[in-house]
């Protein structure tokens, strides 16, 4: 029989520590960073692709509401205005392709982080626009810096790109 006394076992810790851990585990399994930003993508594309498909009457034919829209209902909202937006006609089919173009780009993940700081840009223009949206704006910005910042996920082409150019650089 040995005199020598084993090792005390490490303390395990408060059990409310330990359940948190295991409920943040549990978390990480469900809430994976390739979901989130697809997520993402998607969330912040249907807005901006279901607004830019009302502009359209056709291939590169904007509809007279969007022009009338630039032109006398929409004012950018700065100091000392509101002010009516310059060449309205030409902000519209810019918006129009721009709400075309950039949300299906981010749904591919094509030139993503691209795509989502145009979406910011547009975004800013908006909340000029309608200052009383900010909560909705605001929201729009968040997951645009947040595309922009960690990039578009492994569902994406720009990832498919990605892994292309570093097999053949090495």
């Amino acid at each position: 029989m040995s005199t020598r006394n084993p090792a005390p076992a490490a303390a395990p810790g408060p059990a409310w520590r330990q359940a948190y851990a295991r409920a943040c585990r549990r978390a990480q399994g469900v809430a994976r960073p390739w979901l989130a930003q697809l997520m993402l993508r998607i969330a912040l594309a249907v807005p901006f692709w279901k607004s830019g498909v009302l502009k359209w009457d056709g291939f590169l034919r904007l509809n007279d509401t969007a022009v009338y829209l630039f032109s006398d209902e929409f004012k950018l909202h700065l100091p000392g205005g509101p002010y009516p937006f310059p060449a309205p006609a030409l902000v519209a089919f810019l918006s129009g392709c721009g709400e075309i173009a950039l949300p299906a780009l981010l749904v591919l993940g094509l030139g993503t982080r691209f795509a989502a700081l145009g979406m910011l840009a547009m975004t800013c223009i908006v909340q000029l626009t309608v200052p009383d949206g900010w909560p909705v704006h605001l929201t729009w910005a968040a997951m645009a810096l947040g595309i922009a910042a960690w990039g578009p996920g492994r569902i994406a082409i720009d990832s498919l790109l990605g892994d292309r150019a570093a097999r053949h650089a090495g």
